[in-house]
């Protein structure tokens, strides 16, 4: 009943409340308590912690969270009658007593692994768990850009920065947002950044414009991580500065939500205009902004694509579906060849993509992030863009349904296409694959099978082209 009014829910909310709806939430892999097949190359990797923890999370997303549901749909319609903006909608009640239980269960801030006592490995699957189920992901605090902020300031943060940010952000009583990107410059090259934190006494004032910052208009942030610089010259990775500025503060203006394919979000666009903060905001010191940053990302892009990974599984769920329950030109679409390939294409690319994060969460648990570097850029690529193609199909088999209010799928397909640009554009991540790659060198044996034309050097037409270089055997500049 009132599945019409499910729009009125976050996408990933309300394609929970859909599947819960259906008696389907116990129907995949993922959410079983046996062990998905998934993880038995990985199975000495797994600690008696994680087989608790993964329990514990199974129980209260399907025990705890999927029956309060209908009760934060009613109270989310309620608030929004409150508002002027969507965006400026309030947390609804519940999601505090889901907190409260989280906490109680032990099981809020896993992806910290401080607190959690697990492996990056160990914290995938159940990022793709909170994939599947944003209410949970919101109950257990797990939630981007929150996750990301609040590593950085237990990470880098002052004992009176933990106190003030990091105790409260734990908790769920507050939220926070990521300010970095800018509609000036090419952002998802950090060196670009161009927003001003310049000293002044003992404070640092700051001026700039930014724009897609996450999370920024709802009434529970209170504070933002900002990426600026403290510097215009030196180093090119020693100019950028982090620095913690809260929401309510004079210069702060938020100016307007922005629209992901014409549908107004919760993204700021946001003018920083002479907004002084004491010098006891600023994070680990003038100009090592980057460096945070890099380690920020790492952790963030794996919890990402796993939580991608589970979006994926909800578009598959959702497509066998309804290959079951609709007939076209004398058969159920669950009979038809197209059908039963795309169903096929699907399972094999959440396969091979859930086996790349994993991979990448080994690396970064055995030689850290920055060895894991590739592969992590491999599955911030590969994991959103099988994703997106997977809902697209989805969206293909419902048909005008697909694309509909009354279908969890278009929301989901908003936000897979725009992870494809978020923590940076497929383009700046396959940029770091190749450039890995290439940095490898030629070889024999890749010689050997790319092979040569022996006349070149036989007739020496093209000696004089680089030298020789190319082409000409023991000559000065030869690449032969």
């Amino acid at each position: 009943q009132g599945l019409e009014q499910l729009n009125c829910l976050p996408s990933e909310i309300g394609c929970a409340f859909r599947l819960v709806l259906r008696g389907e939430g116990l129907a995949m892999q993922v959410m079983q308590q046996d062990i998905p097949d998934a993880l038995l190359p990985y199975k000495e990797k797994l600690t008696p912690r994680f087989f608790e923890v993964r329990s514990k999370v199974l129980d209260f997303v399907n025990n705890v969270v999927n029956p309060a549901l209908p009760t934060w749909k009613t109270q989310h319609q309620e608030l929004l009658k409150t508002v002027d903006h969507p965006t400026k909608c309030p947390e609804p009640p519940v999601l505090k007593d889901l907190r409260k239980e989280a906490k109680a269960r032990g099981i809020m801030n896993l992806f910290l692994p401080e607190v959690s006592q697990l492996s990056v490995l160990e914290y995938s699957p159940i990022a793709e768990i909170l994939g599947m189920n944003g209410a949970a992901n919101l109950a257990m605090n797990c939630s981007a850009p929150d996750t990301g902020n609040m590593e950085v300031i237990e990470r880098f943060g002052t004992p009176e920065q933990k106190r003030q940010w990091l105790e409260p952000l734990l908790n769920g009583e507050i939220r926070s947002a990521f300010a970095m990107t800018e509609p000036g410059v090419a952002s998802s090259d950090a060196t670009n950044i161009s927003t001003r934190i310049d000293r002044d006494g003992d404070d640092y004032v700051i001026n700039g414009h930014k724009w897609w910052i996450s999370g920024a208009i709802r009434p529970e942030c209170k504070v933002f991580v900002l990426l600026g610089k403290t510097n215009f010259s030196g180093p090119l990775h020693q100019q950028q500065t982090m620095i913690l500025v809260p929401r309510d503060a004079p210069g702060v203006n938020i100016i307007r939500p922005l629209a992901v394919f014409g549908e107004e979000h919760d993204h700021a666009e946001i003018i920083f205009d002479n907004v002084r903060v004491p010098k006891g905001n600023l994070i680990l010191g003038e100009g090592r902004g980057f460096e945070i940053a890099q380690g920020r990302l790492g952790p963030g892009r794996i919890h990402h694509c796993m939580r991608s990974i589970g979006q994926a599984e909800l578009a598959l769920a959702a497509m066998v579906d309804r290959a079951h329950r609709r007939k076209a030109f004398g058969r159920v679409l669950a009979e038809k060849d197209g059908i039963r390939t795309a169903i096929a294409e699907a399972r094999i690319e959440i396969t091979k993509c859930r086996q790349l994060c994993y991979l990448a969460a080994v690396m970064a648990d055995e030689y850290g992030f920055k060895a894991a570097q590739t592969y992590v850029a491999m599955i911030k690529v590969a994991a959103p863009r099988s994703a997106l193609k997977i809902i697209d199909d989805a969206i293909q088999v419902h048909g005008a349904h697909g694309v509909s209010q009354d279908c969890g799928l278009p929301g989901m397909w908003t936000n897979m296409r725009t992870l494809r640009v978020a923590d940076g554009p497929d383009t700046v991540h396959m940029m770091t694959i190749a450039k890995n790659e290439i940095a490898k060198g030629g070889s024999k044996i890749g010689r050997r099978v790319s092979g040569t034309n022996s006349n070149v050097e036989r007739y020496g037409k093209f000696s004089h082209v680089d030298g020789g270089a190319l082409y000409i055997k023991g000559s000065p500049q030869s690449k032969l």
